[in-house]
């Protein structure tokens, strides 16, 4: 490959990018101390170059003492014929050392049967890169000061994040910040061991009061992340009810299908958010037959919402108990940011806002276990279950996940509670969310750019190809300064890799002015897909589908306070997102019989 063709690539490698046919000629020309050229030795640091360079010089390494390839080259050269069959070969010094290093490695091979570990690893991995579904991990650091900024691998090189699930930049929050610094002053570092040896606290209590304050659950026990806490709760429940069979959607998390697996119990598996498919399999079952069944509320890559009340509805007339996941809802939906089931009663919910009873007949209500994160929405780390007190009780006695590890730190667990603490109090970060997320949508839409249709916070567009949906992700990077990562097969169908993009209410007007016509160059450039051109092939995802029904979304504008004037308005550059001073007096009073009195000077409130 001539050196220059190095540049056709520019617009997904950052070295390339800054990289002029001169320079790399230069690098090329030059050669280290370990004899190989500069532009090798600067591909071998890049962390998608330098893992797939060694690979070669190794193999490399073995091929220049043993490869037949190698072995005609060198007889090319010196206008020799070869055939490593003959019988003149063997008389080759080259040639005999290729055929006695290979039988030897056929040899050991064999011997003993070993297996061949290393190249078991190779193939793997090999997949993964072969059907496009290898995952490359990009190095952002997003900075408190500026979230929703973050630096790559030079801090100087700085970045918007468009699709961290830090949703309503609650890591940054100043009442959070403060109230995990104090915890980490007054308790440490670390809890001390699981929760049965050293690692209950008061402040884990305090944290699994609020949470079933939240949900209006008698109960709720809190764990090291969601995936821990959907893998335990489900295999537990399935495996403890006698010949339980559960109910899953197809488009289940995998921590829920682990969990399902985990137990044992049989499963069966109906259309996403298909609600004659679920009715028919559960017809199928005799109703004295325990039964759950298992479903999100959100789910997160295509955006669509469960039907969580005609669920329920099937639930009680065929005799199963509910699961839900809220992990991308928690903060996000509902007065109290209890989710989507809290939503659907919103005005039953508000009007009761200081209570922890139930709303009898409430969707939430009637959910048997919910499930939900502490590292989204809240901003910090770990998962939780609420329900009643003896499912919760059960599941805290059986499950080896809950049991058998070290639970969460003082510090995070104080943070998780300040933050679900402030957003009780305050709906402003959360709608103003869903202002910006209907902004971009709107955007997008205006240049025919493909979004899945669907009611929630979550923004995928559709690319249509692994390969192409990689090289968008990494030339928004590269180019436009925007991080927004590519979603493949396993997580979404072939077919239908998108980007998925996840607005803050930090973004500003300009932020996302910069965003769309950032993406609106990345599809003239890549040739990718419009909404016309999804029409003309017949649709695909809810794209471009003929007769599609008009999605509306879950927050209405009554709610957003778009009919009274009270929405929260978007910022403009260089403004700073909007604390509520109240919410976070309440959000510090909260561990105060822990903590002490706020002490020194007060928080920073932006007004």
């Amino acid at each position: 490959m001539q050196v220059t063709s190095l540049l056709r690539y520019s617009g997904v490698c950052p070295f390339l990018g800054h990289a002029t046919a001169g320079s790399l000629r230069n690098l090329a020309t030059t050669t280290t101390a370990h004899n190989v050229s500069s532009l090798t030795a600067k591909a071998m640091t890049c962390p998608m170059m330098g893992p797939k360079l060694a690979g070669i010089s190794a193999a490399r390494t073995y091929a220049s003492v043993a490869g037949n390839r190698e072995v005609e080259e060198i007889h090319k050269q010196k206008n020799v014929t070869f055939n490593p069959a003959s019988a003149e070969a063997a008389k080759c010094p080259h040639a005999k050392a290729a055929q006695e290093v290979a039988t030897k490695a056929q040899r050991d091979a064999q011997a003993g049967g070993i297996f061949d570990y290393q190249r078991f690893y190779e193939t793997e991995l090999e997949k993964k890169h072969k059907d496009k579904s290898y995952r490359y991990f990009n190095n952002i650091n997003r900075l408190a000061a500026k979230f929703p900024v973050a630096h790559t691998a030079s801090t100087k090189d700085e970045v918007d994040v468009w699709c961290s699930n830090d949703y309503l930049g609650m890591s940054k929050n100043p009442v959070v910040l403060k109230t995990m610094k104090r915890t980490l002053d007054r308790y440490g570092a670390g809890a001390g061991g699981t929760r049965n040896i050293a690692g209950n606290g008061a402040l884990h209590l305090s944290l699994e009061d609020e949470l079933a304050s939240l949900h209006r659950k008698q109960a709720a026990l809190v764990f090291s992340s969601c995936y821990v806490a959907n893998d335990a709760c489900l295999a537990t429940i399935g495996a403890k009810l006698p010949g339980c069979v559960v109910f899953s959607d197809s488009s289940n998390h995998a921590s829920m299908i682990q969990g399902i697996r985990h137990s044992g119990a049989k499963k069966v598996i109906f259309k996403h958010n298909d609600m004659a498919d679920l009715e028919a399999k559960l017809k199928a079952v005799p109703k004295e037959t325990p039964k759950l069944i298992a479903f999100e509320s959100v789910y997160s890559m295509c955006g669509s919402v469960a039907p969580i009340e005609t669920i329920c509805d099937l639930a009680d007339k065929y005799g199963a108990i509910t699961f839900l996941d809220e992990v991308h809802a928690v903060g996000m939906y509902g007065p109290n940011g209890a989710g989507v089931a809290e939503h659907l009663d919103y005005e039953g919910h508000i009007a009761t806002k200081e209570s922890s009873e139930p709303v009898k007949g409430s969707v939430m209500d009637r959910i048997d276990i919910i499930t939900g994160t502490l590292g989204k929405a809240y901003g910090v780390v770990g998962g939780y279950i609420a329900g009643s007190s003896d499912l919760v009780d059960v599941v805290r006695s059986y499950a080896p996940g809950f049991i058998f590890t070290t639970s969460l730190p003082p510090a995070v667990v104080a943070g998780a509670q300040a933050s679900i603490a402030y957003q009780r109090e305050f709906m402003g970060d959360r709608r103003l969310q869903q202002l910006n997320t209907r902004e971009v949508k709107r955007q997008l839409n205006g240049l025919d750019i493909p979004v899945v249709p669907n009611p929630s916070h979550i923004i995928p567009v559709l690319v249509g190809d692994a390969a192409l949906a990689k090289e968008a992700s990494d030339m928004l990077l590269a180019k436009h300064k925007i991080y927004v990562q590519s979603i493949n097969y396993p997580t979404v169908a072939v077919g239908e890799e998108r980007l998925r993009i996840t607005p803050t209410p930090g973004h500003t007007t300009e932020q996302i002015a910069h965003l769309v016509s950032s993406i609106d160059a990345v599809f003239n450039k890549l040739n990718l897909k419009r909404i016309k051109d999804w029409k003309t092939a017949g649709g695909r995802a809810g794209v471009g589908m003929e007769n599609a029904p008009t999605v509306e979304p879950i927050w209405k504008d009554k709610h957003l306070g778009l009919e009274d004037g009270s929405a929260p308005v978007r910022l403009a550059e260089g403004e700073k997102g909007f604390v509520r001073g109240e919410a976070v007096e309440v959000a510090q009073k909260r561990l105060t019989h822990l903590l002490g009195a706020e002490a020194g000077p007060a928080l920073s409130i932006s007004a």
